[in-house]
């Protein structure tokens, strides 16, 4: 049985963004249930708070992101933006919103969306911009904000850094729903598995990223997004330096060491 500690036992049933650690791994849970976890201000300011937190924790190792009820996250809350429509409150809106991507981007750990059901607009942005996804065969994948004369122009930037030209044009243009399997070929996810092996898959991935070194995770992870936008000669300057910078840690010299002695892999130092 996995033991649970959690970080904010008074908020635990109360708070929009739940968090429990085990084994070096924590999970973030959207904690709107009744609204379909959809991004209120007051659950943004959460989400960032907490994704920042967990960076700044040496214990993490992996993080996933998870919701409670049937849906995974419906995107914004349409309500709360109709109750103040002046350009300030929006711009500071989707500004918050964006500052949530990129920390989900710049915390050393990878981040694992477990998406149990719906993802729609920001929800499917959530899920695209995560550095891995698994999903359920029975949840669901749009950027449907045309159908309301509001395109998807935010989900975009993360969408288009997943999926093919075409098919990431095919979605933000009709605003159709794909299903679980679609979104994996499509490489949205990387998993769509059945709903009753959702949390096992998914703890498994993350289990297998913590057991490596966090120093080499995180290095990685960096390198992965900054070589992405780099022109092909920067991008393997910036790899060469990452190479050398990572070979000189004590990670990487106990791994190699124990490699080449036949001897078990050592405890990880993070250094």
């Amino acid at each position: 049985m996995l033991t649970t500690t959690d970080r904010n036992p008074d908020q635990q049933n109360t708070g929009p963004l739940l968090r429990t650690d085990t084994d070096g791994i924590a999970t973030l849970t959207l904690n709107r249930p009744d609204k379909f976890n959809a991004l209120s201000v007051d659950l943004l300011e959460a989400l960032l708070a907490g994704i920042k937190a967990v960076g700044a924790d040496p214990e993490i190792r992996a993080v996933i992101l998870a919701a409670s009820g049937k849906a995974f996250c419906t995107g914004h809350d349409l309500k709360e933006m109709l109750a103040d429509t002046s350009e300030e409150s929006i711009r500071g809106l989707f500004r918050l919103c964006s500052d949530v991507m990129l920390a989900i981007a710049r915390i050393p750990q990878p981040v694992i969306a477990k998406v149990q059901g719906v993802a729609t607009a920001a929800g499917c942005q959530l899920v695209a911009t995560c550095d891995l996804a698994v999903a359920a065969e029975t949840a669901r994948f749009a950027v449907s904000g045309v159908n309301l004369g509001l395109f998807c122009s935010t989900p975009m930037v993360a969408l288009t850094r997943n999926l093919s030209r075409k098919r990431a044009m095919d979605l933000l243009l009709t605003g159709r729903f794909i299903d679980s399997s679609v979104a994996e070929d499509w490489g949205l996810i990387n998993q769509s598995v059945p709903p009753d092996q959702l949390d096992e898959i998914t703890w498994r991935l993350a289990s297998t990223i913590a057991g490596k070194s966090p120093a080499a995770v995180a290095i990685g992870k960096r390198l992965f997004y900054a070589q992405l936008e780099a022109g092909i000669e920067q991008a393997y300057a910036l790899a060469s330096e990452t190479m050398v910078c990572n070979m000189l840690t004590c990670d990487a010299q106990a791994g190699i060491g124990a490699f080449v002695r036949k001897q078990p892999m050592p405890e990880w130092s993070g250094r």
